[in-house]
């Protein structure tokens, strides 16, 4: 069963946006926050924008470019940035969207470095940088939840990632991962705002 998606992107990442349009069965709003909304509460900001953007979806897709550190600052991302605190809402006549970050292949040697053995546990763990230098914190933060261990189980983050190659091949199966997320224990752990 198809869920209703939500993109939040770049405007130099809109060719991979118009891709996913145009040649892939995925269920769309095709909507984009591109004017700020004034007031000073943020309740009102992200119910607003959940209602008047995301309304139906339960998935958010952000693509991960070249362009969505949050090393950029605020006046750069502020749009992904609310968005992404929209969808991980929790507002009256609203639940929180699953969310799906989908690393685009100019960020794949950035985001994924290789492996090493843990200083901690012994172990090899893979390393995946989603942090501030590639991604909003709204996204490394329920990426990366805070869990006192060495390293993250899938259990373990709310946002589920992909690669950009590996999404195309399989659009629904992903969505429907960050889907279930919503229902998952690790979903009371998120923040909106971290």
């Amino acid at each position: 069963m198809g869920h209703k998606c939500f993109i939040t992107f770049k405007t130099e990442d809109a060719a991979y946006k118009k891709y996913i349009l145009e040649e892939l069965d995925v269920d769309m709003i095709d909507k984009s926050l591109n004017e700020p909304i004034n007031s000073d509460d943020e309740d009102y900001i992200l119910n607003k924008i959940r209602k008047e953007y995301l309304s139906d979806s339960t998935v958010t897709i952000c693509l991960i470019g070249t362009r969505s550190s949050e090393n950029l600052g605020w006046n750069e991302q502020r749009f992904i940035k609310r968005e992404l605190q929209a969808s991980l809402y929790n507002g009256q006549g609203n639940t929180k969207s699953g969310i799906l970050g989908i690393v685009l292949p100019d960020m794949y040697a950035s985001i994924y470095t290789g492996s090493g053995i843990c200083s901690t546990c012994g172990k090899s763990h893979n390393y995946v940088n989603i942090n501030d230098s590639s991604t909003v914190r709204e996204f490394s933060y329920n990426y990366y939840i805070p869990n006192n261990k060495c390293s993250w189980a899938y259990d373990d983050h709310y946002c589920v990632l992909v690669k950009w190659d590996d999404f195309i091949k399989s659009p629904n199966e992903y969505i429907d991962k960050a889907f279930d997320k919503r229902a998952s224990e690790i979903s009371k752990k998120t923040k909106v705002r971290p």
